[in-house]
């Protein structure tokens, strides 16, 4: 189970790239691919395996002015984890 203090990045073989045609992000995994939202991208680029669930939080709290996200970027990584896209290591 997730933790704010856990460390999230990118599973292995998991990847984000621009797509020009769709002209949006893609996160691209062995199984397929996945067409982010620009929010979902947001988070996952900050999902480098260095910073913790909080201080992503954090970090977006501060750059949209906004203290009522925390749930939707722990909802969010949590169902990434649930398709193996997002992993955690304990910091």
């Amino acid at each position: 189970m997730m933790s704010d203090l856990h460390l999230p990045r990118l599973g292995r073989g998991v990847r984000l790239k621009y797509d020009p045609v769709r002209q949006t992000q893609m996160l691209l995994r062995p199984e397929g691919a996945l067409a982010l939202n620009s929010s979902a991208t947001v988070v996952l680029e900050l999902c480098d395996g260095k910073r913790t669930v909080q201080e992503i939080i954090a970090e977006l709290e501060a750059k949209y002015e906004s203290t009522d996200i925390a749930d939707d970027i722990r909802d969010l990584l949590a169902s990434l984890a649930e398709l193996g896209v997002v992993v955690y290591a304990d910091r």
